[in-house]
């Protein structure tokens, strides 16, 4: 079993769109007993609260729910814990060295590299654009289900 931790600031918009996105993709590729998928923040800032409204409402449009989901700040234990800890962006990777501080094992990844276009997914608490988070939400999730395949 392949066990993923998509982490980012909050907890809130971007790593659990990416955690249940790539639910989503997993189970219509008839594959969720071959992966553990969760998220976590790298800050204490949103600790028990629910998905952002308007990430909720992107994914229903898609047909993906998030019911329950609760933001969770990740642990020391977590990098032991999981094969892949994925980032949304270079600021989130910067954080997480508090957790996990180097990357010995070769765990740690952005999302976005998994794809042909590296970089940052886009933050849409900044930008209120949830649109452009969607497109290289499901493009990474996507490009790193075909890479584990």
């Amino acid at each position: 079993m392949t066990k993923i931790l998509f982490v980012c600031h909050g907890n809130i918009c971007r790593s659990p769109m990416a955690e249940f996105v790539m639910k989503d993709l997993v189970k219509k590729a008839g594959l969720e007993a071959q992966f553990e998928i969760a998220s976590a923040a790298t800050s204490t800032e949103e600790i028990g609260s629910h998905v952002y409204p308007p990430t909720r409402r992107k994914m229903a449009e898609h047909g993906i729910s998030c019911e329950g989901k609760t933001a969770r700040q990740m642990t020391m234990s977590d990098y032991d814990y999981y094969d892949l800890l994925v980032c949304m962006d270079r600021n989130n990777l910067r954080n997480m060295r508090r957790f996990c501080g180097t990357d010995p094992e070769g765990k740690v990844s952005l999302l976005m590299s998994h794809t042909s276009r590296p970089g940052d997914v886009a933050d849409p608490w900044y930008t209120g654009d949830f649109d452009a988070t969607w497109d290289d939400v499901m493009e990474g999730c996507q490009a790193l289900l075909d890479e584990l395949r």
